[in-house]
C-alpha cells in the first residue's frame, strides 16, 4: 500500500503523518521523494489499514493498494529510476555501465593486462571471478583470496571499481572491505539467508537472475536485500534455462521493459553467459542497449583459447574495443552515454 501526499505538504506535516500511520497500524514507512510526488510506502501487514480514514487527511492525496508482493523494489513506491552510486561512478541514469573482464582471475599479468585494455576501450568497471561456482567439482574453482588480491592490484593500476562474485556469507567481511560491487550469481539468487546478510551492509549488490526464475521471483530476491536496509541493488539478466540447447542459455530481453515498468532498480545484461558464444555477444549487446538496459557485463580475455574458464564466450580485447565503438552509436540513438 502506498500513500501519495499533496505537493504542498511540509516536512513537519510529512513526519507527523508518517509517525501517525506507523503508530496506528504497526507498519514501517518507506519514504520516496520523486520530482513531482512524495510517497509513503507502507511495509508490513496492511490488511487492517483503513484507506478511507487515511484519505480523510487533507494532506493525503490518494491511497493505492499494491498487488505485487515486492514493495521496496516496486516502482509505485519509488517512481523515479534509481541510480546506484559506486565511488565516482553510477549504475543507472543516463550513462551506461559497462562492466568487463575475464570470467576468472588467473594471474597478475592476465588481470592487469585485461583491466588496462578494457579501461582504454571505455569500460567503467572491472569484472573478474576469484571464487568460481562450477557445475563440476573437478573444474577450476578460482584463485579465491589470491584472486581478490590480484583484482585489487588491477584496481590500483587502473582505478576501475571491482565487480566479483560472493559465494558464502563467511567471506562477507572481506568482500565489504575489498570489493566495490558484490555479485550474487544465479545459483545464489534464492539463498535467502545470504540475501538477508547482504541487506545489513552498505555496499552495491549485482543480483543475477536465477536460471529458472520468474520476474516476480527475481524481484522478490531483490526485496530480501532491500528489506534488510540495503537498497543499492542492481539487477542482472544472464539468460534463463529453456528447451533450447544451441546456446548456453536463452537471453530474455523482454525482461528489460518488464523491469522498467515494475521496478525502479537498474538492470544490466550479461550476453556472455546468456549465449556461451563469443560471436553472439556483439549483436545481443547492441539489442540490450536499444531495449533500454542500463549497462552490460561482458567477458573479455586476452587469450581465450587458453582460458581456465569460459573462453568460448569471451571477447578478445580487440573485439571488445570494436564492440565499444558500435555501442556508442546505439547509445546515442537512445539518448544514453558511454
Amino acid at each position: 500500500m502506498i500513500v501519495v501526499l499533496e505537493p504542498n505538504t511540509s516536512k513537519e506535516e510529512l513526519q507527523h503523518i508518517a509517525r501517525w500511520i506507523e503508530d496506528k497500524y504497526s507498519v514501517k514507512i518507506h519514504l520516496s521523494r520523486g520530482e513531482n510526488l512524495t510517497i509513503l510506502g507502507l511495509v508490513g501487514n496492511t490488511s487492517n489499514v483503513d484507506a478511507e480514514q487515511l484519505e480523510a487527511n487533507e494532506k493525503i492525496k490518494t491511497v493505492i493498494n499494491v498487488a505485487e508482493p515486492f514493495k521496496k523494489a516496486n516502482r509505485l513506491f519509488h517512481p523515479d529510476s534509481s541510480e546506484i552510486q559506486v565511488g565516482d561512478r553510477t549504475i543507472g541514469g543516463e550513462k551506461l555501465a559497462i562492466i568487463a573482464g575475464p570470467c576468472s582471475v588467473e594471474s597478475e599479468e592476465q588481470i592487469v593486462d585485461v583491466a588496462k585494455s578494457v579501461q582504454k576501450s571505455g569500460a567503467g568497471f572491472l569484472r573478474g571471478g576469484a571464487f568460481k561456482p562450477r557445475t563440476s567439482p573437478y573444474a577450476f574453482q578460482g584463485l579465491k583470496y589470491e584472486g581478490l588480491e590480484l583484482l585489487k592490484e588491477a584496481k590500483k593500476i587502473t582505478g576501475l571499481p571491482i565487480v566479483t562474485e560472493l559465494m558464502s556469507e563467511r567471506d562477507l567481511d572481506v568482500f565489504v572491505e575489498d570489493v566495490d560491487v558484490i555479485q550474487i550469481g544465479t545459483r545464489n539468487m534464492q539463498n535467502f539467508e545470504l540475501l538477508k546478510e547482504l541487506g545489513k551492509i552498505d555496499k552495491p549488490i549485482l543480483l543475477k537472475r536465477g536460471m529458472s526464475a520468474t520476474v516476480e521471483e527475481f524481484l522478490m530476491s531483490a526485496e530480501y536485500i532491500m528489506a534488510g536496509g540495503n537498497e543499492k541493488v542492481i539487477l542482472c539478466e544472464r539468460g534463463i534455462r529453456t528447451f533450447e540447447t544451441y546456446t548456453r542459455n536463452t537471453l530474455d530481453l523482454s525482461i528489460i521493459p518488464a523491469i522498467k515498468k515494475l521496478s525502479h532498480l537498474p538492470i544490466v545484461i550479461d550476453p556472455s553467459h546468456a549465449t556461451g558464444k563469443w560471436w553472439m555477444v556483439e549483436s545481443l549487446s547492441k539489442a540490450a542497449i536499444a531495449a533500454g538496459a542500463d549497462g552490460l557485463i561482458i567477458e573479455v580475455h586476452n587469450n581465450p583459447e587458453e582460458a581456465l574458464c569460459d573462453g568460448q564466450q569471451s571477447l578478445k580485447p580487440t573485439g571488445f574495443d570494436d564492440l565499444m565503438i558500435e555501442l556508442k552509436k546505439i547509445a546515442k540513438i537512445v539518448e544514453r552515454d558511454i
